[in-house]
């Protein structure tokens, strides 16, 4: 399975994102031309009752994104969150139980360090379980 392809731009934007929203949890969409290639960022209003602990994307910003998506052509890459005091961000049991799209990548930003740490997933809900996956940073 190739890497997936992200832009510095799109690493900077999920950090400044998560920054920005910490200590509570952001989260949003990667719209991308391939099973690989990243091209748009869509940044969603995390509305849990719990932010500092979980995520789940307003309804009205991830059908906007959702829509912008199928104009330009793009599938659902990944979708990104942030785990805003951990160092070695791994996807928790709840991350795993609302994995509803199987084919998408997961990637979740640890704030916990000293550096964000960026670390994507691919995570199957039906099977309880996840691996880690490649990716690479391309200018």
């Amino acid at each position: 399975m190739p890497p997936i392809q992200l832009r510095r731009e799109h690493v900077e934007a999920m950090i400044a994102h998560a920054r920005e929203m910490a200590p509570q949890e952001c989260c949003g969409l990667i719209g991308g031309v391939s099973d690989y290639q990243a091209v748009t960022l869509y940044r969603l209003r995390n509305v849990t009752p719990h932010p500092e602990s979980a995520y789940e994307a307003a309804p009205e910003d991830l059908f906007a994104a959702q829509r912008q998506m199928r104009e330009r052509g793009e599938g659902l890459l990944a979708i990104y969150h942030s785990h805003p005091r951990s160092s070695d961000p791994q996807p928790s049991e709840t991350d795993v139980r609302l994995a509803y799209y199987p084919s998408a990548k997961y990637l979740i930003i640890g704030l916990g360090g000293m550096e964000a740490v960026i670390k994507a997933f691919s995570i199957s809900e039906r099977e309880q379980q996840w691996q880690q996956v490649e990716y690479e940073i391309s200018d």
